[in-house]
Formats: structure tokens, sequence, C-alpha cells
């Protein structure tokens, strides 16, 4: 998967079903994609956060990107940014002192920023899957989409490959039969929760879901909002 900021909550559905959780930091980076941006709830409505990025080539990889020079007054801005928006959430207090330290961690590599915020989450939910970076298993950068997985999952020995319903026109089930493989797709179930008694807005940030729901509630969601195709 693409190392995305603080994604919805089927983003760590699929985590938490897998034995072994590949993050692509040998990919190119892509503009207006969810790697450095996600939405919040502010006023009732679903509204952009964002990682601000130093100018480079945009055929770079991800792990060859940096946060903007800037990011040290930004992530006080994005901590702000939060704070006005939850700050009267039922578990605000809970959720927002590790989120603050974590987007202030320090780093500005793009993957190691957004690896160490994936981490901080899956450690908050007790989600004991394995994270491994695909350029540490070998170099597939020749190798694209489906060839590129399948090659990812030879190499570690994988007899199932799970990917997000949003793949389901990208992969081919017979192809992954194959190569000894069986080929799954998991899709989220938006479940309703309150959201200051506005009209609910799904697939939000993993914040969002954490600022108004326990973590218990929330693990409880990761471990059955889901079916698999």
């Amino acid at each position: 998967m693409q190392p995305y900021f603080y994604p919805y909550i089927g983003y760590f559905q699929l985590m938490n079903v897998v034995d072994v959780f590949v993050l692509y930091d040998d990919i190119q980076y892509v503009k207006q994609s969810w790697i450095n941006r996600n939405r919040i709830l502010i006023n009732g409505e679903s509204s952009y956060i964002s990682i601000p990025l130093k100018k480079a080539s945009d055929y770079l990889h991800v792990k060859d990107r940096r946060l903007a020079a800037t990011w040290d007054k930004d992530s006080l801005k994005l901590a702000r940014k939060l704070a006005a928006a939850y700050s009267k959430a039922p578990y605000f207090k809970e959720i927002y002192e590790p989120l603050e330290k974590a987007i202030a961690n320090g780093e500005t590599n793009l993957f190691n920023f957004l690896f160490e915020n994936l981490l901080g989450v899956k450690e908050l939910l007790s989600i004991d899957t394995k994270l491994v970076v695909s350029s540490e298993i070998g170099d597939f950068t020749a190798l694209q989409s489906q060839d590129k997985v399948i090659a990812i999952c030879e190499a570690l020995g994988a007899s199932q490959y799970i990917n997000p319903i949003g793949g389901i026109d990208l992969y081919n089930k017979n192809d992954f039969s194959r190569r000894g493989m069986e080929l799954t797709f998991i899709r989220s179930i938006p479940e309703e929760y309150t959201q200051f008694r506005k009209p609910f807005q799904p697939f939000l940030s993993i914040i969002d879901v954490l600022m108004f729901n326990s973590i218990e509630q929330v693990k409880e969601l990761i471990n059955t909002s889901y079916e698999f195709e």
C-alpha cells in the first residue's frame, strides 16, 4: 500500500487482517492523492488538511520527497486547526496530545514522517501486524501495478493477497491463482457515529473516528465493519 497521511479506517482494517503489511516507499509521489493530505470534519463539513512539501521533481519516489522548509510553523498551524475542529469532541483530551506530538515528531522526510504516524495509530489500536518497507524486500522499481504486487508477494512467500475494493479493476484473480496465490478484496462498511449532531460524513481521516469513539469502540469497528469479496 502507499503510505497515506492519517488515512480512513478502511486502511487500518486492511492492516489488521493481514499478516504482513507492505508500505511502498519506492513509488512515485502522486499529486492530489492521499499521500500528504486527508479530510477531517470542520463545522459539520468535510475539509482537507495537508502536509506542504518542498518543491521537487514530480518523478521522485515518496522516500525522496521532503516536507516544506516551513513545516515547523505549518505543523503548529495544523495542530491548532485540529484543536479548533475537535476541541469539543468526546475523546479530544485522550487523542489530541499524542496526535500533536506525532505531527511535531521532527521528521522531514515524507516517507519516514508518514511511517511514524501510521505506526503510532497502529500501536494505539493494538494492531500487531508486521509492517515492511517495500525497498527493504528488493528492487521492484522496474515493475508496475499487478506485476509489482505479485513479485513482492512471491518474495515474501505469500499465499494470499488482500487489496482494498477500490483496486478490483486493477488486479486479476486468475493471474494470482496461476502464481499460487489467492486474491481477495476487502470493503470497508461505513458505520455511522455521532459527529456533533451533524449529518454523518463517512470515510474521513482516522483522526475523526478517534475523536468521536473510544479506543475500544474503534477497535471494534476495525474488527467488524468490513466484508470480503
